[in-house]
C-alpha cells in the first residue's frame, strides 16, 4: 500500500485548484475567475497528522455535455476518482446547489468511495451563512464550511478526509513495495511478462492489441525483495485512440508511470525501437522514474554471435536521449532471462533513490574542472563554486556559480557524465539545476 491519495473534484470554478494549492503549499494549478482552466490532473504530495498523502486536482466536472474539452476533463476526473481512497467534493456557497452538483453528487454515490463535501467561499469566520445548510440536501452527510483562498476551515476538512485513510502499513512511510509499471505499445507481451512471473493466468493475453485496457496491480515477493507489477494498457497512438474506454486505457498508463518507481520500457524485438516506443520512453524520463528498456520475443530472432550487440546499438540510436537505461533480451513465453529482470529492477531503484555527500561530489567537481575548464564568453569565464544533492528520485543536483548563462548545455552534460563516471548512477535520469550566485531559490 502506498501512500493514501485524495481526489479534489466538482464542477468548474468552485475553487478546485485554489484548495490544491493551498494543500501542495505552492501554486502549483492555475487558478483563473473561468470555467475549465484546469484540463488535466495534477499532482502533489501533502501531509497530514504525520501522515503523507498525495492529492489530485481535476478539471471541473460537467455531467452532461457535448463539448469535446468538457468531456475529456470528466474523463481525466473519473480516473482520479477511480484510483482515489477519498474524495472531496468542492461546492460554491455564494451559488448555491446546482444542478451540476446534483449530478456530480449522484455520480460520486455511485462510486462506493468515501466522500468528504466542502462548502467553498465561506470567506468570514464565525457562524456559517444561513444558506450553508442547503449543502447538507446532496445527501453526502455533514457539509464542511472552508475559505480555500484564505485557509479557514481547511484543518476540519483534513480531519475528515484522514477518518477515511485506509491503516498505515508497517514501513509504508519507507515505501517498503517497489512499483514497477510495465509500460510500451499495445501487443509487446506486457500481460505474458505478468504472467510469467506470477506463475498465473492473472491477465488475458491475446494476440489482439488492447486487450488489456485497466492497470491492473498484482503484488510479488522473491529473494531480492516486495515488489508491486503494474501490468497497463498499451499506449497507441494519440490519432488512433477513438474509443472513449481506450481514452481511459491511455491515461491509466499514463497514471501508473506516475506512481511507479521503475519503469520497464518494453519493445517487441521483431519491430525494434519506433516512434512510438520512443515517446513512451520519454513519458518515463520526463518523470525522473527509473529506467530498464526490455526487448522482448527475443526467441523469435535468429542469431549470431553479434545479434545483441548490434540490437543494443539500435536501441540506444532510438532511445538516445536515456543512454543510462541498462537494455535486457528476455522471452517472456518461455521465461528466457526473467529472473535476471528482478536484479536490474534492485539495482536501478537503488540508483534513482541514491544520495551523495556534498564534499565527495565537490572532490569530482574539482577533479572534473582541473581536467577541462569551465567555458568562457567574452572574456569572462564560468566559476562554479560547489555543488550538492538537492533531492533523489532522480538524483538532482544544484550547481552554484557565478553567470548562470555562461554554464552551457554541453558543459552540464559533461559533469553529469563525470559524476555518472564515478558513482555509476544506471538506470537513472539525472537533473541539473543551475543557481547564480544571490539568486533566490
Amino acid at each position: 500500500m502506498g501512500k493514501p491519495v485524495v481526489a479534489i473534484v466538482g464542477r468548474p470554478n468552485v475553487g478546485k485548484s485554489q484548495l490544491f494549492n493551498r494543500l501542495a503549499g505552492k501554486r502549483l494549478s492555475i487558478v483563473e475567475d473561468t470555467p475549465g482552466v484546469t484540463r488535466d490532473r495534477l499532482y502533489a504530495d501533502s501531509d497530514w497528522r504525520g501522515r503523507d498523502f498525495s492529492i489530485i486536482d481535476t478539471g471541473g466536472i460537467e455531467p452532461s455535455t457535448d463539448n469535446e474539452i468538457l468531456k475529456f476533463m470528466r474523463f481525466q476526473a473519473e480516473t482520479a476518482i477511480h484510483h482515489a481512497d477519498v474524495i472531496i467534493l468542492i461546492t460554491d456557497l455564494r451559488t448555491g446547489i446546482t444542478a451540476a452538483d446534483e449530478d456530480v453528487a449522484a455520480m460520486l454515490q455511485k462510486c462506493g468511495k468515501p466522500i468528504v463535501l466542502a462548502v467553498n467561499k465561506c470567506d468570514r469566520p464565525g457562524e456559517p451563512d444561513p444558506d450553508f445548510y442547503e449543502f447538507y440536501n446532496l445527501g453526502l452527510g455533514e457539509p464542511f464550511g472552508i475559505s480555500a483562498l484564505h485557509g479557514y476551515g481547511i484543518g476540519e476538512l483534513l480531519d475528515a478526509a484522514y477518518a477515511h485513510f485506509p491503516p498505515e502499513e508497517e514501513g509504508e512511510g519507507a515505501e517498503s513495495r517497489i512499483r514497477v509499471a510495465l509500460i510500451g505499445k499495445p501487443n509487446v507481451g506486457k500481460s505474458s511478462l505478468l504472467n510469467r512471473v506470477l506463475g498465473e493466468e492473472r491477465v488475458i493475453v491475446s494476440a489482439t492489441a488492447g486487450t488489456t485496457r485497466d492497470s491492473v496491480d498484482a503484488a510479488f515477493e522473491n529473494e531480492l525483495g516486495k515488489f508491486t507489477l503494474i501490468d497497463t494498457a498499451g499506449i497507441r497512438k494519440k490519432s488512433k485512440i477513438e474509443e472513449k474506454i481506450e481514452k481511459f486505457s491511455v491515461m491509466r498508463s499514463q497514471m501508473a508511470v506516475e506512481r511507479a518507481d521503475v519503469c520497464v520500457i518494453m519493445i517487441d524485438a521483431a519491430e525494434g525501437v519506433t516512434e512510438q516506443d520512443a515517446k513512451i520512453a520519454g513519458e518515463a524520463h520526463n518523470a525522473g522514474k527509473a529506467c530498464i528498456v526490455v526487448v522482448n520475443k527475443w526467441d523469435l530472432v535468429e542469431k549470431d554471435g553479434k545479434t545483441m550487440k548490434e540490437y543494443t546499438l539500435r536501441v540506444r540510436e532510438g532511445l538516445a536521449y536515456m543512454p543510462y537505461a541498462p537494455v535486457l533480451f528476455i522471452s517472456a513465453l518461455n521465461g528466457q532471462r526473467v529472473p535476471e529482470l528482478f536484479k536490474l529492477i534492485v539495482r536501478v531503484y537503488e540508483q534513482n533513490h541514491r544520495r551523495i555527500p556534498t564534499g565527495q561530489l565537490n572532490a569530482v567537481l574539482a577533479e572534473a574542472t582541473a581536467r577541462v575548464q569551465p567555458p568562457t564568453d567574452k572574456g569572462r569565464r564560468l566559476k562554479i563554486y560547489y555543488m550538492t544533492q538537492a533531492s533523489t528520485a532522480p538524483p538532482t543536483f544544484v550547481c552554484f556559480c557565478n553567470d548562470a548563462r555562461l554554464f552551457h548545455f554541453s558543459y552540464q552534460r559533461y559533469l553529469e557524465n563525470q559524476i555518472r563516471e564515478v558513482y555509476g548512477l544506471d538506470g537513472t535520469p539525472v537533473r541539473m539545476i543551475i543557481r547564480q550566485r544571490g539568486e533566490k531559490s
